[in-house]
C-alpha cells in the first residue's frame, strides 16, 4: 500500500472554484465512507479547511487511485469532475508526506505560518479516526504531521511570519474601518474560527462582543467566555444595525447576509463610521454584492488570497523548510524499516518452530536425559539460532529504511521461503489499535 493525496487549494483553484467545492461536516463523512468503499483504498482522511480541501488514502494502485480520488471528489463537491480535475494536484508516497508536514508547518496557508491549521489537522483525523477509516499509517503520518508542526512553532520565528486568517483579516479591515477598540463588534457563528474571531475582538478591545449562533448555547459559552453578549441567529440583522465590525464564520451552504439585509442595517446605523465586515466562510456567508454599498469595506477570503500573496516572507520560513525535509526523511526510513517488520517477525516465528521440532525429536532420541541437561541444550540451540539471525535481521532493517529498501522483505521472505500467509498474519496482528496514541 501507498500513501497518496488529492486536492485543490487556494494556490491551485480560484477562490470562486474553492467556495463551490467546500464540503459540509456530513458531505466529508459520506466522502470518507465512499473512498474507503473503493477498491484501491484502504484507509482514508479529509482535510478540509476555507482554502484547501484534500483527501488522504492508503491506495494499491497509484493510477487506479487517481481516478478513483478525484472521482470521488467531484461527486461529492458537487463540481464536475471535468472542471475539477485542471485545479486538482496529485502528491504520491514521499512527496504526499513532504505535503502534509509543509501543510501543518504552516508553510502552504494562505497566511504563511498561521497555527490554526493544526487544530484543523487534528479535526480531520479525528474524524477519520471516529469513522474508523483511518488506520496505522494515516494515524502514524497525521500524528506526525501534528508533532512537526508543534516543532515548527516552537524551535523557529514562523509565527512571525504570519498570522490566523482572522488576525490578517482584521489587519486589512481596520486600515478603512480604523482601530478596534471602543467597536462593537457581532460574530456570527461559534466554531473554531468564530471563537478565535471573538477571543480575537475582545483582547483588542472592543467596547461590547455580541455572538450569534444557530445553537443558542453553543453562542452563549463563547460570549460568557469572553465578557459578551449572545443573541438568537435570527437577531442577525437587527445586531448589524449596531454593530462597527461584523466577522462571519458559519458551515452554511448560503448566505447569511445578502445585499439587502446590509443596505436596510446601513440605513438604521447609528454608529459613525463606515461598517467593516469580515467574512471568513467557506462558501461565502456575506453577499459580495454589499461591495457596492458606501460605507460599507468588506474583506472576504478572495480578498484575503490576494492581500496574502503580497505579504513578506520571514527568514524562519527556511528553517521551517530544512525541518520539514529532515522529518520527511526520517517518517519515510522509519515507515519502510516497519514494513519490513513482519517478514522478520516470521522469519524469527520459523526459526522458533524449527528448534522446537528438533528438540522435541532429540527428545525421542535421547529419553533419558535429566532436565537439568535438557535445559542446557535447549538454551544452547536457541542461542546459536538468534545469534545466527541477530545480525542479518538487524541489517535488513538498517537496509530497508533507506530510499529502495522494500525490495528486502521479499529478498528476506525468497531467501528463507517464508510463507507468504504467514507474513501476512503477522501484519495484520501488528496493526493494533489505529486510534492508539490519539493526539
Amino acid at each position: 500500500m501507498s500513501l497518496l493525496v488529492v486536492g485543490l487549494s487556494h494556490r491551485s483553484a480560484p477562490v470562486s472554484v474553492l467556495e463551490r467545492a467546500a464540503l459540509s461536516a456530513d458531505a466529508k463523512a459520506k466522502l470518507l465512507q465512499d473512498t474507503l468503499a473503493a477498491e484501491p483504498a484502504a484507509e482514508a482522511a479529509v482535510l478540509g479547511t476555507c482554502n484547501r480541501i484534500e483527501l488522504y488514502a492508503d491506495v494499491d494502485k497509484f493510477h487506479a487511485g487517481v481516478a478513483e480520488l478525484s472521482t470521488l471528489l467531484a461527486l461529492h463537491s458537487g463540481v464536475g469532475l471535468d472542471e475539477l480535475t485542471p485545479h486538482l494536484y496529485v502528491h504520491y508516497e514521499d512527496r504526499a508526506v513532504h505535503h502534509l508536514f509543509s501543510v501543518a508547518c504552516g508553510l502552504d496557508s494562505m497566511v504563511v505560518g498561521e497555527g490554526q491549521i493544526l487544530g484543523q489537522i487534528k479535526d480531520a483525523l479525528g474524524l477519520g479516526q471516529e469513522l474508523h477509516t483511518a488506520g496505522r499509517t494515516l494515524n502514524d503520518l497525521f500524528q506526525q504531521a501534528l508533532r512537526v508542526g508543534k516543532r515548527a512553532h516552537s524551535e523557529t520565528g514562523i509565527d512571525k511570519a504570519g498570522q490566523s486568517l482572522v488576525t490578517f483579516g482584521l489587519d486589512q479591515l481596520t486600515r478603512d474601518i480604523g482601530e478596534l477598540p471602543g467597536k462593537r463588534a457581532l460574530v456570527v457563528g461559534a466554531g473554531s474560527m468564530s471563537s478565535l474571531a471573538a477571543t480575537t475582538l475582545a483582547r483588542a478591545g472592543v467596547a461590547e462582543l455580541v455572538v450569534a449562533n444557530r445553537t443558542l448555547d453553543r453562542a452563549e459559552r463563547l460570549a460568557a467566555s469572553l465578557g459578551g453578549r449572545a443573541v438568537p441567529f435570527a437577531d442577525v440583522s437587527r445586531e448589524l444595525s449596531a454593530a462597527d465590525v461584523v466577522v462571519s464564520c458559519t458551515g452554511a451552504t448560503g448566505l447569511v447576509l445578502d445585499r439587502d439585509a446590509v443596505a436596510e442595517a446601513l440605513g438604521q446605523r447609528t454608529a459613525g463610521g463606515p461598517l467593516g465586515l469580515l467574512d471568513l466562510a467557506m462558501p461565502r456567508d456575506i453577499d459580495g454584492a454589499v461591495h457596492d454599498l458606501d460605507g460599507v469595506r468588506l474583506v472576504d477570503i478572495e480578498d484575503l488570497a490576494a492581500a496574502a500573496a503580497d505579504a513578506p516572507m520571514a527568514a524562519d520560513v527556511d528553517a521551517v523548510r530544512r525541518i520539514v525535509s529532515a522529518e520527511v526523511a526520517a517518517f519515510g526510513a522509519a515507515q519502510r524499516a516497519e514494513r519490513i517488520t513482519p517478514t522478520v517477525v516470521a522469519l524469527r516465528t520459523m526459526a522458533a518452530d524449527v528448534v522446537s521440532s528438533e528438540l522435541a525429536r532429540l527428545d525421542g532420541r535421547l529419553p533419558d536425559l535429566d532436565d537439568k541437561q535438557r535445559a542446557e541444550i535447549t538454551q544452547t540451540v536457541r542461542r546459536v539460532v538468534d545469534k545466527l539471525l541477530h545480525a542479518p535481521t538487524v541489517r535488513v532493517k538498517q537496509l530497508a529504511g533507506e530510499p529502495g529498501g522494500a525490495g528486502y522483505a521479499d529478498a528476506l521472505r525468497e531467501l528463507f521461503d517464508l510463507d507468504p500467509q504467514a507474513v501476512a498474519a503477522v501484519s495484520r496482528a501488528d496493526t493494533g489499535d489505529p486510534n492508539r496514541d490519539r493526539a
